[in-house]
This record gives C-alpha cells, structure tokens and sequence, in this order.
C-alpha cells in the first residue's frame, strides 16, 4: 500500500481539495483527513480568464506563468496544511502525491463508436493541457510526484476523461448494481456500472459551470447558493428546447467535453436574455435534461444514482435530477462515500496506479483501444 495526498482542481476553479488516502491503486485501506483551500477570488478570476486564452496561448506567456505559480503554491500549502491534520504518523508516511492540475483547455479528438480508428484510418489529433508545476511541488513537499493523467490517452486516440470511474468501480464493489454514479463539477461526468462490473463513463453536458458564471454575472456571487436563485424562477421552455437540440446529446459515448463548449450554444439559444432567476432555473433544467439524455446510452436503467461534486449540494439541481431520472437520485454519503473529498481521493488513487504502471483508463470509459496506463512520475518512486 502507498500512502497518497490526492489533489484536485476541478472545472468549477474554486479551489484545491485534497485527501489523504492508502491504497495499492486497487483497493482502499485507510482513508484519511481532507480539506477545501479556497482560491482567492483574484486566482479564481485569472483561472477563468485562462480558459478563454488556452486555445491561442504561448506556453511561455508571462501571465499563464505567474497563474500556474500561484496555482502550484496554492496546491503546496494545501500539502501542507493537510498534513499538520493528518495523524504523526500519517504524517511521517506520505509518500505520494496526485496532482492533477487545473484543466485550461480540453479538445480530445472527435469521437468514434465503438473506440477509435482501426486500419489505416486517418486520426485527428486531439489536445488536453492541464497547468500546474509538478517539479516546484515536488521541491517544495519533498514527495513524489504523478502529474500528467491525461496526456497518454489523448495521444492513443482517446477522450482523455473522465478519469475516475475506475475508482468509483473499487468504492462500489458491494453496492447493489446496475448502478450511476453522476459527478456534477463545472462539467458533469457519469459512470455507468453494471451487473458484472462493465463500466461505461463519459460527460454529460454542462453542471455548475455555466451556473457559477450565471450567478457570478447576474448577482455577483461566485455560484447559486443553496439554489436560491434557481428556485426563484420558471425554466425557459423555449431556450431549454433550442439547447435539447445540440447534438452532442444524442451521440453516442466515448466523448468528453471542455468547461467552455456549451458557451455558444446558450448564447444563441437565448439564454443570456432571461432574468437572473429564469436563467438559472434554465441552467438547472438543462444540465437535467442533459443528464437524463446520457441514461439513454446505458446498456441497463440503473437501480439507483448516486451524486457527487458541488451540484449535489444545490437543491434546485437534485430536484431537477429526480424528475428527470427514473431511480432514486441521492448524494454519495448515502453510500459511506465523503462526495467533498472525492475527486481527490480518486486522484490518490490514480497515483497509486501510476507509480504501479496500472491502467487508468479503458474503451469503455475514454474510448481507449485498449486499457491503457498513464501519468508521470517525480521523485524517489519513480
């Protein structure tokens, strides 16, 4: 067993999480603290500033420079302060960390059904760039390092996300099954489990990102708390049908999306003329819709969902998801699971497997040919 710190920075670009785990990559042992370090809203603000840059930006710009330092710092004193929590000897064991960056720019290569190209087909490149300096964290920790989680993927052919479900298979071994676990970031991402443990994963649409952005305009908060400003309103009949119409609900899994893709697509439908309330109660309604029309590509109806990420959090969202689906939709704690810490426990997780060369990712999750390890690793594992 490796005894890892788990780091995530999701779509959402609120902060780090990170969560103290023992694992072989497999199975899980000891599960310990975790903790949220929010971003200052300056750090927050550049982050998003990125995602519009990404597509056009030089790897050398100074200002990308300046974000990632501040980002890597961020994600040091989050080591840190997670482990003056930890137990001594928690403490004293740490080998490992996983640091998964933050995404700025996601295009995998379009996707295939049934995997990826075979034969002499062409293949279109895709791209996945998440930012973060791993050896100034490594430095600064005086852990080792895995970095990288996507690269490979993409550069075989595959979506290079979701990343996750391989550990949501290992927290749902006993679990009643077929079952979906439904991840609600700034994009939402499901895994599909079935009977016999076949997983199928891929994101769904839009979740918290295009409502944070909603709220950040319409009233100058960082996100919908507590759904309030959703709850106030009507869902728009006609925009919500305009965005059912977008194509990538109808096509078929492997396929992934970046945090900015359904950006056009609300503008022209109309969003952006609603009020704050209405807008918000569309966004809601449409990350639903988009979750409902994902259920549509599983190969059995799930007996029950179970909701992780900052969307579980929002009532407007989860009574949304109970009309919409046709199980039991409930948060992951229902289950044992900690839904705050754990997308960064996965990611502990993912170190683990990196450091022992597993797969992390699978045809049925990222459209990978096959199972196909992954990831980087610093320091005295490697």
């Amino acid at each position: 067993m490796l005894r890892t710190i788990g780091l995530m920075s999701g779509t959402s670009l609120d902060g780090v999480d990170a969560a103290w785990i023992e694992t072989d990559g497999e199975t899980i042992g000891r599960v310990g603290p975790s903790l949220t370090l929010p971003y200052a809203p300056a750090l927050r603000r550049d982050l998003r500033r990125l995602l519009d840059l990404a597509a056009g930006l030089d790897p050398e710009d100074a200002f990308l420079a300046d974000c990632v330092a501040r980002l890597t710092d961020r994600h040091a004193e989050a080591v840190e302060r997670l482990r003056d929590q930890a137990w001594q000897q928690m403490r004293e064991e740490t080998e490992l960390l996983g640091f998964h960056g933050q995404t700025i720019l996601h295009r995998p290569p379009p996707a295939r059904a049934g995997g990826n190209a075979a034969g002499g087909e062409a293949r279109v490149p895709g791209r996945t760039w998440q930012v973060g300096d791993a050896l100034a964290l490594a430095q600064r920790t005086g852990l080792s390092v895995a970095y990288d989680f996507r690269s490979a993927d993409v550069a075989a052919g595959g979506q290079g996300a979701p990343l996750v479900p391989v550990v949501h298979a290992a927290l749902a071994r006993s679990l009643p099954k077929p079952l979906a676990v439904l991840n609600l970031g700034g994009v939402g991402n499901v895994t599909f489990i079935g009977a016999a443990g076949e997983l199928l994963a891929f994101d769904t649409g839009p979740a918290n990102g295009p409502l944070d952005d909603w709220a950040r305009k319409s009233t100058g908060s960082d996100y919908d708390k507590d759904g309030n400003l959703a709850l106030a309103g009507q869902a728009d009949g006609a925009v919500l049908g305009r965005l059912m119409g977008h194509p990538y609900l109808a096509a078929p899994p492997p396929k992934s999306l970046d945090r900015l893709d359904f950006d056009r697509a609300l503008k022209e439908a109309g969003a952006g003329e609603l009020s704050p309330q209405d807008g918000a109660a569309t966004l809601v309604a449409f990350s639903a819709v988009c979750v409902a029309a994902a259920a549509r590509h599983f190969p059995a109806a799930p007996l029950h969902w179970l909701v992780c990420g900052g969307g579980r959090r929002n009532p407007a969202m989860m009574r949304a998801l109970a009309a919409a689906l046709e199980a039991p939709v409930r948060p992951v704690e229902v289950a044992g699971w900690n839904g705050d810490a754990l997308e960064a426990q996965a990611f502990g997780v993912l170190a683990a497997r990196v450091a022992r060369r597993l797969p992390l990712t699978f045809p049925g999750t990222t459209g990978a040919p096959y199972p196909l390890s992954g990831g980087r690793l610093l320091g005295p594992l490697l």
